[in-house]
């Protein structure tokens, strides 16, 4: 099987894509994946050190508050969806798989234009533009919510998989991980999404000393973009490299284990986060991003809260004071948090990229 695969800009519409592909991987020997993203995105890092080839288009959201600005972005639009058709003559895919971002948007008309069968993931409960935009395109909306249809126009497309999960996340272990890497005491896990999180960073350096007090080893993700600044800020508050229980880096490489071994996350509440806390039965404090559209980070945290699996403080709440006290408690509290762990792998879905690759099936059936 040929599949071309788009996912932009964040790891959350990448990490999914790399999933689907590597689990197709293993049920296909012979599968031949190729990649379309922009050069501005995670893509160009994390597609290639995958494994996976990728092709480069320019595409760009559009900018709903200076629409003159949006005649650039149609430009850029047909151009993108040329050179994807281009793409798609040279690979002949059997099927496109998509999983949002500006850059599926051309990808899917695209297809459609060379009639090739192609699939569009939503990750989130409300349906993002480019989802929403592409449904007319592909034969397959794949949903990780059942509310998520009520949002869409071409509901016989819509089929609910759930949210694709790395096989190194339903494989994780928080033994086996805790004992690899090292830790004994317990463990609390910080990071704000792929790109980083302003908010949570500041707020997290002003927790750092309170933190290098207490019998808790941290490590903080802090997006690559804010690594100096939060560095420097952190050296400030007397953090050094001999404090062995804080670690401060950039990006974390190895999420699928630190995020089984830890006792506690924090984090924004992406879909794919909260879909692999679920997964992996980790205790969390989400703290969801308020620049998203209609607020979609919320509603998949107030979902997890409300099966008992996490604690959520918005934005307008935060404080140091507060998500220290949260910590603490949870930290303290091994009852509750076993609780939480339990409640989290009753809701869990893993079972989505199974689902996908038999809609993967489907499409290429001759």
């Amino acid at each position: 099987m040929r599949v071309l695969f788009a996912g932009g800009g964040t790891g959350g519409h990448i990490n999914p894509a790399i999933s689907i592909a590597d689990y197709a991987k293993l049920r296909d020997k012979e599968l031949e994946a190729l990649f379309i993203g922009t050069r501005k995105g995670l893509e160009t890092r994390l597609v290639p050190r995958a494994g996976y080839d990728i092709k480069y288009i320019e595409v760009e959201g559009f900018d709903r508050r200076h629409l003159l600005k949006n005649v650039s972005v149609i430009k850029k639009l047909l151009k993108a969806q040329s050179d994807c058709r281009r793409i798609i003559r040279e690979f002949r895919p059997d099927c496109v798989i998509c999983t949002g971002g500006y850059v599926s948007g051309p990808v899917t008309m695209a297809a459609a234009k060379e009639k090739v069968p192609a699939l569009i993931h939503e990750q989130n409960v409300y349906p993002g533009l480019t989802v929403k935009g592409s449904e007319k395109y592909v034969r397959y909306s794949a949903l990780s919510f059942d509310e998520t249809i009520n949002y869409m126009k071409e509901k016989e497309k819509c089929v609910v998989t759930g949210n694709p999960i790395r096989p190194e996340i339903l494989g994780a272990d928080k033994g086996t991980a805790r004992k690899k890497l090292g830790i004994e005491e317990p463990f609390l896990l910080i990071f704000g999404g792929s790109l980083g999180a302003d908010r949570i960073n500041d707020t997290v350096i002003e927790l750092l000393p309170r933190i290098k007090r207490e019998n808790i080893r941290l490590l903080f993700g802090t997006g690559e973009r804010n690594f100096e600044k939060i560095s420097a800020a952190a050296k400030e508050k007397g953090i050094t490299a001999a404090d062995k229980n804080i670690e401060i880096v950039s990006y974390i490489n190895n999420m699928a284990e630190v995020m089984a071994a830890a006792d506690v996350v924090v984090s924004r509440s992406g879909a794919i986060t909260v879909s692999e806390l679920a997964a992996l039965g980790t205790p969390s404090i989400l703290i969801p991003s308020p620049n998203v559209v209609r607020n979609h980070q919320e509603q998949n945290a107030r979902a997890i809260e409300k099966s008992g699996g996490a604690e959520v403080i918005t934005e307008a709440e935060l404080t140091a004071d507060l998500l220290f006290r949260k910590i603490k408690a949870l930290i303290g509290d091994e009852a509750r948090r076993a609780s939480m762990s339990a409640n989290l792998k009753k809701i869990a879905k893993t079972n989505a990229l199974e689902k996908i690759y038999q809609l993967m099936l489907n499409m290429t059936e001759k």
